[in-house]
């Protein structure tokens, strides 16, 4: 399905992107795992040369632009091209009510949820149209399309994710540069991790979802796959909710 394709992950270090970059792999493409944490990037990557796959691990913090062009330009140097990109690196942040909010939480959680995305896909789009193209997904979350209480930072980045995700659409579709965005409701991964130790937090998270349990990372990955793939070859500047009924409500 990808076979010979390169593929960029952030944020590959552990539960979605760990998940995502061994189904890149699985399908036949090259995979750079990037993430801010060497170790977890390093077992990433073996676990997908444990399956016979390709990969690399390159350090980027996505806050950072130039660690962003950097990742490219390691990309490119290791594997002569890039085809894929899935921007999925994010942070919770604090939990706190809009006027309570840390302004030093804000920017922490905008920078890496908003801007953090705006800084790959500004370095990915301009290798992919030397390329003659390519397919970008971005990791939103259900939180892009409404609200959640005491989550401010985390939603409006989110919904910043779906508006950066359809305007680079329009503008890059007409070069073969396919842009689309996924929405994981809740999925088993170290970022709720805290909340899946209280029975009762856990029983009303699971609540939140009419398919009557939490996700898992390989669902979202199997999503971000097709997206990325020949199959979804006239799909562009939409977003995929994979959430188990959650906006349904």
């Amino acid at each position: 399905m990808l076979k010979d394709k390169v593929a960029i992950v952030t944020g590959a270090g552990s539960g979605i992107g760990r998940a995502i970059a061994l189904a890149y792999a699985r399908a036949g493409a090259k995979v750079v795992v990037s993430d801010t944490n060497p170790v977890s990037g390093e077992e990433t990557v073996a676990l997908v040369r444990q399956a016979g796959g390709s990969a690399l691990f390159a350090a980027a913090d996505v806050s950072v632009a130039p660690d962003c062009a950097r990742l490219v330009e390691r990309t490119v140097q290791a594997y002569g091209r890039l085809d894929i990109a899935c921007n999925n690196a994010g942070i919770g942040g604090e939990q706190a009510p809009t006027a309570d909010y840390p302004l030093d939480a804000w920017q922490r959680v905008i920078g890496v949820n908003l801007t953090g995305v705006f800084h790959c896909m500004k370095y990915e789009i301009a290798q992919m149209l030397k390329g003659g193209g390519g397919a970008i997904v971005n990791i939103a979350s259900i939180l892009g399309a409404v609200g959640f209480a005491n989550a401010p930072a985390y939603t409006a980045a989110k919904h910043g994710v779906l508006g950066l995700t359809k305007t680079a659409a329009l503008e890059y579709g007409p070069q073969r540069v396919r842009i689309n965005a996924v929405g994981p409701a809740f999925i088993h991964t170290p970022m709720i991790a805290g909340l899946e130790q209280d029975p009762a937090s856990l029983a009303q998270l699971v609540g939140l979802h009419p398919i009557g349990r939490l996700g898992t990372s390989e669902e979202v990955a199997e999503m971000v796959l097709w997206l990325s793939g020949p199959g979804a070859s006239f799909v562009t500047g939409g977003y995929y909710p994979v959430d188990g009924g959650y906006l349904a409500r």
